[in-house]
């Protein structure tokens, strides 16, 4: 007897940079066995980048040839230079699968991702303070003051911004990376077993 093919989930994270997103989404990916979406976009390659494992790179006519083609779940131009963007397919055939499969993209892509994946997932990860937020930023010890008090002001706005649409499910609260992960992982197996249950056989 043939099993019926599961189905997956997309699962949105977004949140303000240095609040550890980016460990959780890790986290999620290794309890599920799920899969990381690859974004494409047309700047160049870093130092030890590798093309479809850490960005698909492409030139900007490709680009705006997948774009005209409706082939992003969601798409931006970052400071006026290169664009980036979730390509749809690869995600779509993932969930297929049953696989899940984590975005960690910021508020304005979320919002395109939920007009065009309504049955998404949608998690945005808090600070516990304003004052955690800013001593997480210093922590990290990537940028200067004023790099810092202009990344805070952008968290800031990055919150009022998720608050005030209709995007996310959850707002889940990093005061212990653990136990945030938990409650990650705990909404994201709440939805599989919704999913799952009232697929068709």
């Amino acid at each position: 007897m043939v099993s019926a093919p599961m189905s997956g989930l997309l699962v949105v994270l977004s949140g303000p940079s240095g609040v550890g997103k980016t460990s959780i989404a890790h986290a999620v990916l290794r309890r599920f066995d799920g899969v990381f979406s690859v974004s494409a976009t047309t700047r160049e390659a870093g130092p030890g980048e590798v093309d479809g494992k850490d960005y698909c790179f492409v030139d900007e006519t490709h680009f705006q040839s997948m774009l005209e083609g409706g082939d992003f779940l969601e798409y931006a131009r970052v400071f006026g230079r290169s664009w980036y963007g979730t390509p749809r397919g690869p995600v779509d055939a993932a969930i297929v699968r049953g696989q899940v499969v984590v975005l960690d993209i910021d508020v304005q892509g979320a919002e395109q991702v939920r007009s065009r994946r309504p049955d998404m997932l949608g998690i945005f990860v808090l600070p516990p303070s304003n004052d955690a937020l800013l001593a997480r930023l210093r922590g990290r010890a990537r940028d200067d003051e004023a790099a810092i008090a202009r990344r805070f002001a952008e968290s800031q706005q990055e919150i009022s911004r998720a608050r005030a649409s209709n995007t996310y499910d959850a707002f889940v609260v990093n005061d212990d990376l653990d136990a945030c992960t938990d409650r990650v992982c705990a909404l994201v197996d709440e939805r599989l077993h919704s999913r799952r249950a009232t697929a068709p056989a």
